[in-house]
C-alpha cells in the first residue's frame, strides 16, 4: 500500500486560484454503513466502482454522518463502518488507485454542509421524494433526515466532482446539488464544479427476489428478498430457488415479466453473457434448470469476495490503516477547497 500522500502534494493553492485538476475526471461515491450488503449493492454500485478505478480519479466515502439520520448506537455504527470497509476492499476497491475514507474523519464535510444550507431553499428539501417516503407524515423524524441532501451536496462539491454514480432514485438529490452549486457560484463567484450523474444502463436497480417491483434492499423485512454477500452457497441456492417468477414458462426479459427480467439481468451481469444469448439457451426449458444454473453463477461470483472478506474480518487493523490513510489524503483536497469557499464567502479575516 502506498504512503498516504504518495500521489498528492501537501501544498494547498491560494484561495483565489482554481484548484489544479488531474487529466482524469474525478468520481465521488458515498455509501452508508448500515449493515450487511447484498447482491444489489454489488451489481448496482460496488462492482462498477471497482471496474472504473483505472479510468477515473476516485474518491470513495463511508458516509457515517448520513447514517445518523436514523437511530443507531455507537457499537453498531463502529461495527458497520469496519464491516463496510472490509466489504469494499474484498470486492476489489484498491487504496493504491482510490481514496477510501470515513466521512466524519474529514470535518470539512460538516462545515461545507452548513455553509451550503444558506443557498438551499426550504421548499427544495421539502420536495425530496426520499424524505417524504421515509418520513411518511410523521412529526418525529430527525431534522438530519430533512437536511441530509445538503450534506450529500457538500460531500460531492467538496472534491470538485465531475461524475457521481447514482441510481434513478438518487438522481433528484444530484439535481439539487447542481442547483445549490449554481446558486452559490452566482452569488459568490465560480467555486464549484457542476457534477453530472453516471447512471449505468444495466444493474443500477437490482430488484427484490420476492417482489420484482421493489428495489433489493438490506432493510427488507423478508430475508429471502435479498442475497447477502455473506450468504452461504446453500442459502443462496435456496433463495434463488424460492425467487418469484412470472406467469407462463417462457424465460424472457420483457416488461410484462419483471421477475424474469431481474433474474436474467443478474445472470447476465455476473456471467458476462448477453440477455438474448441467455434467452436462447433456456428457450423451451423450465424455470428449475434456469434457477439452478443462476444459483451456480451467483455462488461462483461471490466466492472470492467471501474468501477475502473472511481474511479482512480476521484482522480489522488492515481496514483501519487504509481508512486513516485515505482520510489524510482526502483532507488535503478538502482543506484546499474549504479555504477557497471561506474566502469567497468572506468568512473570518482571511
Amino acid at each position: 500500500m502506498p504512503d498516504a500522500l504518495e500521489t498528492l502534494t501537501a501544498t494547498a493553492p491560494e484561495t483565489t486560484r482554481p484548484i489544479a485538476r488531474l487529466t482524469r475526471k474525478r468520481v465521488f461515491s458515498g455509501i452508508q454503513p448500515s449493515g450487511s450488503f447484498h447482491l444489489g449493492n454489488y451489481l448496482g454500485a460496488i462492482r462498477n466502482w471497482v471496474d472504473q478505478q483505472g479510468d477515473y480519479d476516485n474518491v470513495f466515502c463511508i458516509v457515517d454522518l448520513h447514517a445518523l439520520t436514523l437511530p443507531t448506537t455507537r457499537e453498531t455504527l463502529r461495527s458497520n463502518i469496519i464491516g463496510l470497509a472490509n466489504t469494499l476492499l474484498a470486492a476489489g476497491l484498491d487504496p493504491a488507485q482510490s481514496i477510501i475514507f470515513i466521512q466524519s474523519d474529514v470535518q470539512e464535510h460538516a462545515e461545507l454542509s452548513w455553509l451550503l444550507s444558506s443557498t438551499t431553499q426550504f421548499g427544495e428539501l421539502r420536495r425530496m421524494t426520499q424524505f417524504k417516503d421515509k418520513a411518511a407524515g410523521s412529526e418525529e423524524v430527525s431534522a438530519a433526515l430533512f437536511i441530509y441532501p445538503v450534506l450529500m451536496a457538500a460531500d460531492i462539491l467538496l472534491y470538485d466532482t465531475d461524475l457521481v454514480p447514482v441510481g434513478e432514485d438518487q438522481k433528484q438529490h444530484l439535481e439539487l446539488t447542481r442547483d445549490v452549486a449554481t446558486r452559490f457560484n452566482a452569488r459568490y463567484g465560480e467555486t464549484f464544479v457542476l457534477p453530472e450523474p453516471d447512471i449505468k444502463p444495466a444493474g443500477a436497480r437490482i430488484m427484490s427476489l420476492e417482489d420484482p417491483l421493489k428495489k433489493m434492499s438490506k432493510s427488507d423485512a423478508n430475508p429471502n428478498a435479498a442475497i447477502a454477500l455473506t450468504d452461504t452457497p446453500d442459502v443462496i441456492r435456496r433463495k434463488i430457488r424460492r425467487a418469484v417468477t412470472d406467469s407462463g414458462t417462457e424465460i424472457v426479459a420483457t416488461p410484462d415479466k419483471p421477475a424474469l427480467t431481474n433474474l436474467l439481468t443478474i445472470y447476465s451481469l455476473l456471467s458476462g453473457e448477453s440477455i438474448p444469448d441467455l434467452e436462447e439457451r433456456y428457450a423451451g426449458k423450465g424455470y428449475g434448470a434456469f434457477k439452478s444454473d443462476l444459483a451456480d453463477v451467483v455462488v461462483e461470483a461471490v466466492a472470492p469476495i467471501q474468501t477475502r472478506l473472511a481474511e479482512l474480518n480476521a484482522d480489522p487493523e488492515i481496514a483501519r490503516e487504509i481508512l486513516a490513510e485515505g482520510a489524510e489524503r482526502a483532507r488535503v483536497r478538502a482543506a484546499a477547497k474549504m479555504a477557497q469557499v471561506r474566502d469567497r464567502m468572506g468568512l473570518g479575516l482571511g
